[in-house]
């Protein structure tokens, strides 16, 4: 087996090390219902490196994504901001994260966090442009006060 073509800036620092952990992480994913592991990791703005990866259930709902690992990894750890992210499949190629973990991903975000996907590495915001956050929130409770 050949390996996966590296998208565009994965090879630089600090996404080389952030691939390294995402594929240890997918071998160790928890996927006997689908096949499909997943690992993830990413750089904390301390310098720490934060991962997880997918925890299947047999009620498919309750499932974990590996992004959810890591962001309680961050939390746990003492939070912070993400700075770059990478996420890989079984396979090692690099895939993209599915909405909620977009999401998720943006929540903890630092506002230069760097993404590698599968056509070259992005900003969040090109990832999820107008996300919705804590200023939504924030700005619903002011009108609400205001009325």
């Amino acid at each position: 087996m050949t390996a996966p073509a590296e998208p565009p800036g994965a090879a630089e620092e600090p996404f080389a090390h952030l691939l390294e952990v995402a594929w240890q992480l997918a071998a160790r994913a928890y996927a006997p219902y689908s096949g499909y592991a997943v690992g993830a990791a990413a750089l904390v703005d301390d310098g720490r490196t934060v991962s997880g990866c997918n925890v299947e259930n047999a009620a498919y709902g309750v499932a974990l994504c590996a992004e959810c690992g890591l962001i309680s990894e961050l939390i746990a750890g003492g939070g912070g901001r993400l700075v770059a992210f990478a996420c890989v499949n079984g396979a090692g190629q690099v895939i993209m994260p599915c909405g909620r973990c977009r999401q998720l991903l943006s929540e903890h975000a630092a506002a230069e966090l760097q993404v590698l996907t599968p056509r070259g590495v992005l900003g969040m915001h090109a990832i999820l442009p107008q996300a919705f956050g804590a200023d939504d929130i924030e700005e619903m409770r002011d009108h609400d006060r205001d009325r």
